[in-house]
């Protein structure tokens, strides 16, 4: 038992240390700086580019990134499960880095540590451009799946539209809220998954709302035509109101990196375990500049963003003795 502790004491504390560093998107000026002297004191070569942090510039990099949520949540320890705000998205996965640093001398793969993840994904935006990476694994909480297929988005605002009226007679108005209640049940006949992220309407005047907005995520496999998917949504929904795109994406499909994936999992000893990535990540800007990414990592996505976040660092340790051999057999 002591020794299965010791084992789990640094990922731990480094963790602890991590979490401990506030940084969400557009604060990550701490936490970068701490990782480029813990980096640097390790004998790498780093290079602080903007919040981005890069190691051995190599066709394969091994990328994650440093910002998180603003939910404030303090670090704690269960026993199994490490809690606070970005344990599992995505300092978990730092720490499997760190932890790589610290067993091997020669490093066969680029590291990525990249800022602004959770908002507009600027970061990943300039790494991709000026490195271009050939392959990337990028980590991200899978659960130590490989998630070969990386879904896509539509985002979209609408304005529901109804009519005012005194608060006593509801008969002489429309509803727009009331109204967005059928919209929602408009919403079951398009095929792919959503999520309602935010509805805003009324107000405290003696009135009824004329207008409801209301912000709505589709998700979709890399085989779903994106324009075809707009062209039913808009179909459906804009009789409601307006409707603009907030933000769209495509999916994709992974190719030959999965194998080198593949290779290190079965090398640690690891089952292998397939999954899709259902959330936007930094994969999707390197797809944009041609590389040939994966998204692969310690801990459950359904936790992340939310006050219950946690972790096994367990699986960090996982992850890390995966990454070692990745190293081997980019060797």
């Amino acid at each position: 038992m002591e020794s299965v502790k010791s084992e789990l004491d640094k990922p731990i504390e480094l963790l602890k240390k991590l979490v401990e560093i506030p940084s969400p998107s557009g604060e990550e000026e701490e936490i970068v700086g701490f990782l480029y002297d813990y980096i640097k004191n390790l004998g790498f070569k780093v290079v602080k580019d903007g919040l981005n942090l890069v190691v051995n510039p190599a066709e394969f990099f091994v990328v994650t990134h440093v910002d998180t949520v603003s939910i404030k949540r303090p670090f704690s320890f269960d026993g199994k499960f490490a809690y606070g705000t970005g344990v599992c998205d995505a300092k978990g996965s730092i720490v499997s880095i760190l932890l790589v640093l610290e067993r091997i001398d020669e490093l066969n793969f680029g590291i990525a540590l990249l800022s602004d993840e959770e908002e507009s994904g600027e970061g990943s935006k300039h790494f991709a451009s000026k490195y271009k990476p050939r392959m990337a694994v990028v980590m991200e909480p899978t659960s130590l799946t490989i998630a070969n297929k990386h879904y896509g988005s539509l985002e979209v605002e609408v304005i529901v539209k109804g009519k005012t009226s005194h608060g006593s007679m509801p008969e002489y108005g429309i509803n727009a809220i009331e109204k967005s209640f059928e919209l929602f049940g408009v919403l079951k006949l398009i095929s792919t998954k959503h999520s309602i992220l935010k509805i805003e309407g009324g107000s405290d005047e003696y009135v009824t709302p004329d207008t409801c907005k209301i912000k709505i995520d589709f998700v979709f496999p890399p085989e779903v035509d994106v324009e075809r998917l707009k062209r039913q949504v808009f179909g459906l929904i804009s009789k409601y109101g307006d409707i603009k795109i907030v933000e769209e994406y495509g999916g994709f499909k992974s190719g030959e990196v999965v194998k080198r994936l593949e290779k290190a999992i079965k090398l640690a000893g690891l089952d292998l375990k397939y999954s899709a990535m259902p959330s936007w990540t930094d994969a999707i800007n390197l797809r944009l500049e041609g590389c040939d990414a994966v998204v692969w990592g310690p801990g459950e996505l359904q936790y992340c963003h939310t006050e219950m976040e946690k972790i096994n660092p367990r699986e960090i340790m996982e992850a890390s003795g995966v990454l070692v051999k990745l190293n081997g057999v980019l060797s």
